[in-house]
């Protein structure tokens, strides 16, 4: 081959590299790469390629490769190179000049070195040490700053020994060597930065997320972790469903990229819920609004006694003249049933105002009869009933503590998450962001919101999002109007959730074969949670036909 071919050969394999280069989107493989193939464009025998720290001010060893030694640190081999950075400035504050490398950064030049041993003006007693321990022979030097779209260097690539293709002895760069290098560094930086770039992308978009998140926790601390839980629980599902190798969900598989797609959505899942109103999302008791209305019913109580007493006593002293003491006394006899009764009844709206899973209809109706029957007098006299109608509806709820119009105020969370995920100009790679999030309240059977969608028109991912969002609801502990559940209740829910076509059953069994339930419990939940749990009774519940 004449030295014109060589030179061809190499400016096709230069495109070759330039081409796969900008393809590369693991930051320490494309550092692998870069030194690599500046190796095998120079034939080179080893190199370096540094980082540079800004904030540090120096210049950090990222790869090192040496060919003859078999040496590899740093990229993905999972060595680190245990080298100290290289500083830019001495500690009197003069630029390090007699490191070539530092020198290449502080002069923005290349520097081609034939012959470190009888080269003036630089410190090698890097490279000559190294030699010393290992009996190599570092020599010829080609050292090139590797700089931005800005003209910013931001590292280093050094390359050592070039190598004659014909006699395989040790000789100085060449100009076309140079040339090539040069020409791959500068690639090489314009791959890399955009990989940075990238990378910096999205760790502000992450930290965008993790402030509206962090808003919703400022604004409600019993929904938070929510927040936080449910994308972690989600990706753990989602790598378990990957991992299952039976039934319908065997072929299913994400990349990289649909991961991240999935753990977007999961922590936007419920970024609507910035526009709902504290007192519906905090609501404790079924009286709460911006306090416990509870109190207000219990100080007209407390006037119905007073009341009470007072009527009593001035029954018994129109009775004085008389001296009647057997009536005076069935007087009082009243007055301490009366009493009674009304302690009892408050007792009774107390409990009623406490949310529970299922309100009896005795109950419901004694609250209306109380409501309708019990009045008061206020300051100007004119009589009030003792319970207003929006204090019977709220007592009267069957379930929770959430009136009709309140869930449909909470419900409305996920329209808002939707409205707001759809707005966004989502990249190709993100597409299915918001119907990933906006799918978590629809349920397998079309009765969800706010579509009605059905299983079929559901993707895998929304539905896995289901699942975990119920799971965190039913075991968490931070709620102001329940406890956590164990796992074994949970998750016995969870199973008539699949069985009555409210939750995917595939993903369910797949939730209890692969353990996540627990590995999630060990990790967010309370020791008295984790009980045991009957899995095969359980995958028997949920498969039952009712």
């Amino acid at each position: 081959m004449t030295p014109a071919q060589d030179v061809f050969a190499r400016l096709e394999q230069l495109n070759s590299i330039g081409a796969s280069l900008s393809k590369e989107q693991d930051t320490d493989t494309l550092l692998e790469r870069i030194l690599i193939a500046a190796m095998e464009l120079t034939r080179a025998d080893g190199g370096s390629l540094y980082l540079m720290d800004e904030a540090a001010d120096n210049l950090g060893f990222a790869i090192l490769r040496n060919n003859s030694l078999e040496l590899a640190l740093g990229g993905t081999t999972g060595k680190p190179v245990e080298l100290p950075p290289l500083p830019l400035r001495q500690p009197t504050g003069e630029p390090n000049d007699s490191m070539v490398a530092v020198w290449a950064v502080l002069h923005n030049e290349t520097v081609n070195i034939g012959n470190a041993y009888t080269e003036a003006g630089f410190d090698f007693s890097g490279p000559k040490n190294f030699d010393q321990r290992t009996g190599y022979h570092s020599k010829s030097f080609l050292t090139i700053p590797m700089k931005d779209h800005e003209d910013q260097i931001i590292g280093v690539l050094q390359l050592i020994n070039a190598t004659d293709h014909l006699t395989h002895e040790t000789v100085t760069f060449s100009k076309a060597d140079q040339s090539l290098a040069e020409s791959l560094a500068s690639q090489a930086a314009i791959a890399l930065t955009k990989r940075r770039l990238i990378l910096q992308q999205e760790a502000l978009f992450e930290s965008f997320i993790n402030v509206i998140n962090g808003a919703i926790d400022e604004k409600s601390p019993y929904t938070g972790g929510h927040c936080q839980r449910v994308p972690e629980l989600t990706m753990m599902l989602a790598e378990a469903t990957t991992a299952h190798q039976e039934g319908p969900l065997a072929s299913f598989e994400m990349t990289d990229r649909d991961r991240y797609e999935l753990k977007i959505a999961g922590l936007l899942h419920d970024c609507g819920k910035i526009t709902t109103p504290i007192h519906v999302v905090d609501k404790a008791t079924k009286l709460q609004t911006i306090f416990d209305r509870i109190e207000l019913v219990e100080t007209r109580f407390e006037l119905l006694k007073r009341d009470a007493e007072i009527q009593a006593l001035r029954e018994t002293l129109a009775l004085r003249e008389t001296k009647d003491a057997a009536a005076e006394a069935q007087i009082m006899v009243g007055c301490t049933q009366a009493l009674a009764t009304l302690a009892q009844e408050f007792d009774l709206l107390r409990h009623c105002n406490t949310g529970g899973e299922s309100m009896s209809l005795q109950d419901q109706e004694r609250v209306r009869q109380i409501g309708s029957t019990r009045t008061w007098r206020n300051r100007h006299q004119a009589v009030m009933p003792a319970l207003s109608e929006n204090e019977m509806e709220n007592l009267t709820i069957k379930a929770g503590t959430l009136t009709g119009m309140e869930r449909q105020e909470i419900n409305h969370h996920i329209v808002a998450t939707i409205n707001m995920l759809e707005a966004l100009p989502w990249p190709r790679h993100l597409s299915r962001v918001p119907e990933y999030a906006g799918g978590h309240h629809e349920r397998m059977d079309g009765q969800g919101y706010p579509r009605g969608l059905k299983g079929a028109d559901m993707s895998l991912q929304a539905r896995m999002m289901a699942v975990a969002d119920i799971f965190e609801a039913l075991t968490a502990s931070d709620r102001p109007y329940k406890q956590g559940m164990t796992l074994s209740k949970s998750l016995g829910i969870l199973a008539n959730f699949a069985r009555n076509g409210h939750i995917d059953p595939e993903l369910y069994e797949v939730f209890v074969r692969s353990g996540v339930y627990r590995q999630y419990g060990e990790k967010f939940l309370n020791a008295t949670q984790l009980d045991e749990v009957d899995e095969a009774r359980l995958l028997v519940q949920a498969r039952a036909v009712t």
